[in-house]
Order: C-alpha cells, then sequence, then structure tokens
C-alpha cells in the first residue's frame, strides 16, 4: 500500500474515533435537556461512528497493515439545544464527507483499486448520513421553540438501535 494512503487511512481511523466522541458529547449534551430520545439518536450514532473506524481498521489489517492510533482532538460544540447539537452534527458530517473525498482521490491518484470499494461505501454512507442530519435540522427549525413539536420530533428519533456490525 502506498505509504500516503496509508497514512490517510489510518489517520480516518482516528478521525471515525473523533465523531463517535462528539456524538456521545451530543448524547450527554441533549441527556441533561430531558430529551432522551435524541440521546439514543445520538448515542446509536455514535457507535455507528465505531463501527466505522473498525472498517477503516479491517482494510488495512486485511492488506498487511497496522493501525496506528493518533490522538483526538476535538473542540466540543457549545449546545443550548437540539437545533444546535444537529447543527453541529451537520457541519461534522460535511468534515467528514469532505475527508472521505480526499482519501478517495488520493486512492485514485496512486492507482489503488483495492481501496475503492471501501471507500465507495463510504462516499455513499455519507451522502445518507449528511441527509438525515439535514432532514433532522431542517424539522428543528420548523417547530422552534414549540415544546410539542421538540417532544414528537424527540419520540420519533428513540429507540434507534445502538446494535451495529461491522
Amino acid at each position: 500500500m502506498d505509504a500516503k494512503l496509508y497514512d490517510a487511512i489510518n489517520s480516518q481511523v482516528t478521525e471515525e474515533y473523533a465523531a463517535a466522541y462528539i456524538y456521545r458529547h451530543l448524547a450527554n449534551e441533549m441527556d441533561a435537556l430531558s430529551f432522551p430520545g435524541l440521546c439514543e439518536w445520538f448515542t446509536a450514532q455514535a457507535a455507528e461512528e465505531c463501527d466505522h473506524a473498525q472498517k477503516f481498521a479491517k482494510h488495512l489489517i486485511d492488506r498487511g497493515e497496522h493501525v496506528k492510533p493518533g490522538p483526538i482532538q476535538i473542540d466540543a460544540p457549545a449546545i443550548e439545544g437540539p437545533l444546535d447539537a444537529f447543527k453541529a452534527a451537520l457541519e461534522h458530517e460535511k468534515k467528514v464527507s469532505e475527508q472521505i473525498r480526499q482519501i478517495t482521490r488520493l486512492a485514485d491518484e496512486v492507482g489503488d483499486l483495492e481501496s475503492r470499494p471501501l471507500l465507495n461505501w463510504f462516499l455513499e454512507e455519507q451522502i445518507e448520513e449528511e441527509s438525515t442530519v439535514g432532514e433532522i435540522v431542517d424539522q428543528l427549525e420548523l417547530v422552534g421553540a414549540d415544546g410539542s413539536g421538540l417532544l414528537r420530533i424527540d419520540a420519533r428519533l428513540a429507540g434507534r438501535s445502538t446494535d451495529t456490525t461491522v
């Protein structure tokens, strides 16, 4: 495997764990604000990000490489309510989408065809992630400070399974 591509994929393992850390932070904030459904949604999202990290790690391992964790560096966003939390989540998903695009460009540049199935999966996954979170942002903006609307969204997002598989 090309050294630059290895470094990029290895770094993405750490970035996915950082995403999980951010989502756990957002889950804690929603729990503190008494939105148990939103807390569950963010908790499940954190578990999914750990699965994403493992997908990248498994790709490296399957290709005879070792995963070398890097430091997790994040600035936990300040959250005043659900809309802030989901806007922060959307911005983070956009950041991750660009990271995946950069890795994909690098894989193409070095002619690493073996990485394309993994990267194509992640490119599609990021479209879904941004769409899902964007829809929730739109709905939260629509209901504004309406308590009954917020509680309906909270109830709808409750019960998301945290049982994920690699």
